[in-house]
């Protein structure tokens, strides 16, 4: 440590010291602080006084000495004048080194300023280098937090931006004298900017992600639909192992049991794999950066985007292509799976009402879609494909908790369309059965032909049929009874696999049967009747008695098809009864055939009712309608059941009665001899015979009482006995009483004889009587 410089208040005092300083050091030692003092005070003046007063003190000293030792004084002058002259040097010395002095303290001020301002550089240095370091640390936590949005770890640069914030910026910026201050202002100010760069560096991150699901949508679709389709197939081999299972659907707690252990994850198999890592990260950017509400918002436009985006403007039925219907369903599939998959991993991102209404959206726009498509469409095996993929994607979505009440109200749609075209078809079918048909019994060569009629048609066969044999029906029943079969087995392939209204298939089925039986057969049938062709119509009868049988058989498999949820009671077809109407209708076109016969056979009896001679034989009218009746019997009635040939007989016979009754009716005839009556009564006898061979004679000649009972009025020779009532009533109780009167009134009992005959005969020719 420097010694202190001394001070002095008076100089004289320091004059005398100076001057009386022992040796040169020591006059120096004592000199050169009192001038430092002077010059440092200002008080050089007062310093050069005290030695110029001390000077002339000593000067006086001399003059005194001088005055009184003269030559010591002389001496002393010398001496003096020395000293003067010593003086006087040592004095320019003295400015000279208090220049030099001053100099010297000028420079060491300025030195001294130097050092000064090199400390104050020095501590500005280190403030610098602190700030600096501070300054370092903060870039470095930038540098980091960029490093890491370079690195797509977002999250992690947020969360480094955060601290960023609050273990550097906001202590700074607090503090405005800081030296970082504007720095940090500066970077506090670019936080949202780095903020957004990460929000948008995610979203392009979750953009690329939803293209990438948006683009897998339908192989997910794809595969969720194989998934299911298995599910069915082992659900069919457990319910075919065990029947108790076949009341359970696909989707049912008992299924998926039975199911558990043929896990399965459709987002995350060796197929396809769905990782929701950029929207997790998307989510817990923008929680983090407080920006959900509109995080939510934009993803749920985005996702209403690529809705529509997925739809097409329209499909096509008829190719199932890229524009198809199962392209169509695996996208929406895929696509709601995710929508659902992405509720249940993150609520708050998607809610129930936001994936419904994705979901009814899509469903109402693919129900548009196909509905428009369905009018091309017009084949019904095309139909029931178009319903086996709906049906599948129904059962899909079902399992993912979607509604699909829409989807099933759809499938009715799809089945009115399968229903229409399957009876367009079969109608095509019947009409072409029946319009060219033979109308003859169907011959049977061999047995194995013979169990397929009788497999597919309801014939009860004989125990022990003789092959080749002729069956009743004409072939047309058992190509009918095939379609049927057919058109049953295609209608309930609709309630495969999904289906939720089985009742709707029935009352549908019924329906259609009884058009397809009234309509394409049965009046196809009637209208055939105007034939004149009576083994037409026979066989036309025929076949509507195994209509008729048919349709009962057909009620009772239908009672027996159709689902529990359908009404109970008995099935009646409306059709049954039209066969069995028609029946009659067919039975009154044979009577009208037969009896039209019957009506040209007796319009060629020529009696001659005042024949001179008896006739020896039957009237060759009455032979040959017999003969017809006869023949008709054993041939072309010969198919038809035993009381509907009976009836005919009974009719035919009825028929003939009143015919052979209104001959000698008739009023051009005038009179009858005997022998008339006894050929008219011969010829009722021989008719009589022929009935007699028949079988049920007795109920068949009740038709001839009137005619018989008529004849014998006629060849009795007490005429009043009719006019008697008992005596009427016992003998003639069948002839009517007016018509008993009139041929009463024509009978003679006179025969003229064949000459008499003649030339009344040709008197009349000439106008002569």
């Amino acid at each position: 440590m420097p010694r202190r410089p001394p001070q002095y208040d008076d100089y004289r005092s320091a004059v005398q010291q100076i001057i009386s300083s022992s040796s040169d050091t020591d006059y120096l030692d004592q000199l050169i602080p009192a001038l430092k003092d002077a010059q440092n005070s200002n008080r050089t003046a007062g310093f050069m006084q005290s030695l110029s007063h001390y000077a002339d003190e000593k000067e006086a000293d001399i003059e005194q000495i001088g005055l009184t030792q003269h030559e010591e004084f002389l001496q002393s002058v010398n001496q003096l004048q020395q000293v003067r002259e010593g003086t006087v040097a040592l004095t320019a010395e003295i400015l000279q080194l208090n220049q030099s002095i001053q100099a010297s303290t000028e420079k060491l001020a300025a030195q001294k300023e130097k050092l000064v301002q090199t400390k104050s550089i020095r501590q500005n240095i280190a403030e610098a280098s602190e700030g600096l370091k501070e300054s370092l640390k903060i870039l470095h936590a930038v540098n980091q937090a960029h490093e890491l949005i370079r690195k797509r770890n977002y999250y992690a640069a947020l969360k480094a931006l955060d601290d960023l914030q609050n273990e550097h910026l906001i202590p700074t910026i607090q503090n405005k004298y800081a030296t970082q201050y504007k720095l940090a202002d500066m970077i506090q100010k670019s936080i949202p900017a780095s903020q957004k760069a990460i929000s948008d560096a995610v979203m392009n991150d979750l953009n690329t992600w939803l293209y990438r699901i948006r683009e897998t949508s339908q192989f997910l679709g794809e595969v969720a639909f194989y998934h299911t389709s298995l599910r069915q197939k082992r659900q069919k081999e457990r319910s075919e192992a065990n029947p108790h299972l076949k009341t359970y659907s696909l989707n049912s707690s008992i299924e998926l049991v039975f199911d558990e252990s043929e896990e399965f994850d459709v987002l995350d198999n060796d197929e396809v794999a769905v990782e929701f890592g950029p929207l997790f990260e998307a989510i817990h950017i923008h929680e983090a950066l407080g920006q959900s509400d509109k995080f939510r918002q934009e993803y749920a436009a985005t996702r209403r985007q690529q809705k529509d985006l997925l739809l097409p403007p329209a499909i096509s039925l008829i190719e199932d292509d890229e524009n198809g219907l199962s392209s169509l369903l695996e996208a929406i599939a895929g696509f709601a799976i995710i929508e659902k998959a992405t509720m249940r991993k993150s609520p708050n991102l998607r809610s129930p009402v936001d994936v419904d209404e994705l979901w009814d959206s899509m469903i109402q726009s693919a129900i548009k879609l196909i509905t428009r498509a369905l009018n091309d469409v017009d084949n019904a095996e095309l139909v029931l494909k178009i319903k086996g993929v709906v049906a599948l994607f129904i059962q899909t979505m079902d399992g993912w908790g979607y509604s699909v009440t829409a989807l099933d109200g759809f499938l009715l749609v799809l089945f009115e369309k399968y229903a229409e075209l399957l009876q367009r078809r079969f109608s095509d079918d019947f009409h072409e059965i029946v319009s060219t048909d033979d109308y003859m019994p169907m011959p049977i060569a061999t047995r194995e032909e013979y169990e397929k009629v009788v497999n597919v048609t309801w014939f009860t066969p004989e125990e022990n049929p003789t092959i080749p044999c002729v069956l009743p029906f004409s072939q047309m029943y058992p190509l009918s009874c095939i379609d049927i079969r057919n058109f049953l087995n295609q209608f309930y392939f609709f309630a495969d696999n999904h289906f939720q209204h089985p009742n709707v298939i029935d009352e549908t089925l019924k329906k259609a049967l009884d058009h397809l039986l009234s309509q394409k057969v049965c009046k196809i049938l009637v209208e055939r009747l105007n034939s004149q062709y009576l083994g037409q119509i026979v066989q036309i009868l025929i076949n509507l008695e195994y209509f008729e049988t048919a349709c009962r058989e057909l009620e009772m498999l239908l009672i027996k098809a159709r689902s529990s949820t359908s009404a109970g009671g008995p099935i009646v077809l409306s059709a049954t009864k039209e066969f069995q109407d028609n029946k009659k209708t067919a039975e009154k076109r044979i009577f009208e055939l037969v009896n039209s016969k019957i009506d040209d056979l007796v319009e060629t009896a020529e009696y001659d009712w005042m024949a001179p001679t008896l006739e020896a034989e039957p009237s060759s009218y009455m032979s040959t309608l017999t003969q017809y009746l006869s023949n008709i019997m054993t041939s072309t009635l010969l198919g038809l059941p035993r009381e509907i040939k009976e009836l005919i007989y009974f009719d035919a016979l009825s028929h003939t009665a009143n015919l052979i009754l209104a001959l000698p009716l008739s009023p051009s005839v005038k009179k009858i001899n005997p022998n008339g009556v006894a050929a008219l009564a011969k010829d009722v006898q021989y008719l009589s015979d022929f009935i007699d061979t028949l079988d049920n004679a007795p109920i068949l000649k009740q038709n001839l009482d009137e005619l018989q009972q008529t004849v014998l009025l006629m060849q009795t020779e007490n005429p009043d006995e009719f006019y008697d009532i008992g005596v009427r009533n016992r003998k003639f109780g069948r002839v009517d009483a007016v018509s008993g009167p009139i041929l009463l009134e024509k009978l003679t009992h006179s025969v003229q004889s064949l000459r008499n005959d003649r030339l009344a005969n040709f008197s009349s020719r000439f106008g002569m009587k």
